[in-house]
């Protein structure tokens, strides 16, 4: 499976879908990147005059290319545009030290920890441009073929 067909295969569209490339993918982790735009919706509100890309923001780009796109390509046999990917996040736990800012692109490393009776558990960090690390951290999710 192409990574163009992981990113396709995804049960996410704008506004929220914060994957716009996977760099590499293997059955022990994926690297991918998205850009947050300068216009994206959160930043109306989030800090007036100040914005600056939310935790929940940031978890969720982990969690669809760390464990997501992940999980769509270790279930490649079983996946297709009839047979999509449920998915379902079960638990996150993710330190933050450094801010995103509108504009900035990030890198998101996941490694695949355990994948047993469809729950996929991965470490997941994120850096930002300057390859200073985000935040970092532990996200689990069921996933399993429809």
């Amino acid at each position: 499976m192409t990574k163009e067909k992981i990113i396709l295969l995804l049960p996410y569209q704008e506004p929220f879908l914060f994957v716009d490339e996977l760099n590499t993918i293997s059955n022990e982790g994926v690297t991918g990147s998205y850009t947050f735009k300068k216009d994206e919706y959160f930043y109306k509100g989030h800090f007036k005059d100040n914005p600056i890309t939310p935790g929940v923001i940031l978890t969720e780009c982990m969690a669809q290319i760390g464990v997501v796109c992940l999980g769509i390509y270790m279930l490649k046999d079983e996946i297709s545009e009839d047979n999509k990917p449920q998915i379902a996040l079960t638990s996150s736990q993710v330190d933050f030290f450094l801010p995103v800012f509108p504009g900035e692109t990030v890198t998101v490393v996941s490694e695949k920890e355990v994948f047993r009776f469809s729950k996929l558990k991965c470490k997941v960090k994120m850096f930002n441009q300057k390859n200073e690390l985000v935040c970092r951290g532990q996200i689990s999710g069921m996933l399993k073929a429809e």
